[in-house]
């Protein structure tokens, strides 16, 4: 159907119309609009109030659970692609309780993705949708990762990605698996896949976004590879009835990311459930390499620059110096060996913070086999930097992983020490906040050679939890940049009355 909005995407399976006819793809749909509600206020909808479909959602469904002549599900496992902001958990949501409510007794419906937080987002929209909803709140027991449908002898759990524990399920109607491109490998999918082949009606529906071509290993990701497939089988070229493929993406992958004409082909609810001004406000604020995986719904390789060409030497300003007893922060990320090890420094007395290069130590050319950081030199510099008078020194910021001694020593000294895990969990917000400023010219810099090389070397890192920096390879060094970010981050806190600094790793980030 060419004209309903939104539809069809740019790849999609062909499904014969009687077969869409007797499956339950209105069903589904019919049950979503009498009983499920909106969980979040959206510029589509407040909270509370039913689920409208749309037409390209409702073609969709219609198209995942079409039906045999003999009353099976036509298809086993199904990929959807689409962007992010077009109501993709709130469909899965209603699709998991509309399998629970109308599959037959003894249904057992999963959420699964590469960690359970992620299975925890679709799961955790379907029951905030019972909780809103009098007539579900009446049929359902919830309980912390499950929700049971005592009449039916129906559960709809939550799984997390440790494969080795799901032999024995016995998945029907369906298996949720929510962003398939975070999966590091085909262990978990592979398992689910085989579960349901004991029932009737088992489909595996895989709902994500576009990530990564290939893994470090340099082996095909589990999402692309099954997206290259559905391109197979849409195009004929493998003869699979049991696969579904539908995936929104521009006819033109490689065109300009800000062409508004891309964003209206990889997003079916453009100017409707996704807000116009939303996306034109993401484009600048979000590295380019995620705007594609996410925005665009395109694959990216690996190694993709990260910031804006000339953005960086935009933020120079060659004339600015600390004031004296200016407030700052400074940011020290190292290693011992081949690696290098940077310390930085962020003025905050300014219109705007400063960054500057306090020291940075790398691996010479000449260097002899063995060579390593020279630890003592490093800890004197942090010491004698806190010491000098031109500066008030308000944190010295830095992951001790691989220098807890140094922290020991530091720490022992009164230093105002503050330990800042590398984690994904506080890179990811710390990178974006980063780039954010670099677009938005939020911050100077010194204009030194050394940390603009490393900044130059930063590529995206695709993580479970979004966009991290990482090297395009062992001989190019980032550490200043890495730096740099955490740095940001800790210098652009609220201004709240600091804590107190205890001893050792009594301060967390």
């Amino acid at each position: 159907m060419d004209d309903v909005a939104g539809w069809p995407p740019r790849w999609l399976t062909e499904v014969p119309l009687v077969d869409q006819m007797r499956g339950d793809g209105e069903l589904y749909a019919n049950f979503a609009e009498a009983v499920c509600r909106v969980t979040k206020d959206s510029v589509a909808s407040p909270a509370g109030k039913l689920l409208e479909l749309r037409g390209w959602q409702k073609e969709l469904l219609k198209h995942i659970l079409a039906r045999r002549e003999d009353g099976r599900f036509r298809h086993r496992t199904a990929l959807v692609g689409m962007s992010r902001k077009n109501g993709k958990s709130a469909l899965a949501a209603s699709m998991g309780l509309a399998g629970l409510t109308v599959g037959g007794n003894g249904s057992e419906i999963y959420s699964c993705a590469a960690d359970r937080d992620q299975a925890r987002i679709v799961f955790g929209t379907a029951k905030r949708m019972i909780d809103l909803d009098e007539e579900l709140s009446s049929m359902f027991t919830l309980y912390r990762d499950a929700i049971e449908f005592k009449d039916k002898g129906s559960v709809y759990r939550v799984l997390s990605a440790e494969a080795y524990s799901k032999e024995g399920l016995n998945p029907s109607p369906l298996v949720i698996f929510d962003e398939v491109h975070a999966q590091p490998s085909w262990e978990l999918w592979n398992v689910l896949s085989l579960a349901g082949g004991a029932r009737a009606d088992s489909l595996l529906l895989g709902i994500t976004t576009a990530g990564v071509k290939t893994q470090s290993n340099g082996q095909d990701s589990l999402c692309y590879s099954l997206y290259q497939y559905g391109q197979q089988v849409v195009k004929g070229e493998k003869k699979d009835p049991s696969f579904f493929f539908s995936w929104w993406e521009p006819t033109q992958p490689e065109a300009d990311h800000r062409d508004e004409s891309l964003w209206q082909e990889a997003n079916p609810g453009y100017d409707d459930l996704l807000d116009k001004e939303e996306m034109q406000s993401a484009v600048l604020r979000t590295p380019e390499a995620e705007f594609r995986t996410k925005r665009l719904n395109c694959f990216v390789n690996t190694s993709v620059a990260w910031l804006p060409t000339g953005a960086w030497e935009a933020l120079k300003d060659t004339d600015r110096f600390p004031e004296p007893g200016e407030e700052v922060i400074l940011a020290f990320d190292g290693a011992f060996s081949n690696d290098s090890t940077a310390l930085v420094m962020w003025l905050l007395g300014g219109e705007k913070p400063h960054l500057m290069v306090v020291g940075l130590w790398e691996r010479p050319d000449d260097a002899e086999q063995g060579w390593h950081i020279p630890v003592a030199e490093v800890e004197q510099t942090i010491v004698d930097t806190f010491r000098d008078e031109r500066f008030n020194v308000k944190e010295i910021v830095f992951d001790p992983a691989r220098w807890q001694r140094t922290f020991m020593v530091l720490d022992e000294e009164g230093l105002p020490v503050v330990s800042y895990p590398n984690s994904a969990a506080n890179m990811v917000p710390a990178t974006q906040k980063f780039y954010e400023a670099v677009v938005n010219k939020s911050f100077t810099h010194d204009g030194d050679e050394r940390l603009a090389r490393h900044v130059a070397n930063c590529v995206t890192k695709q993580s479970s939890r979004g966009v991290m920096v990482a090297k395009a390879s062992s001989r190019r060094k980032v550490d200043a940049a890495v730096a740099s970010i955490f740095g940001y981050d800790r210098a652009t806190q609220p201004a709240e009355p600091p804590a107190p600094v205890a001893r050792f790793f009594s301060i967390q980030v």
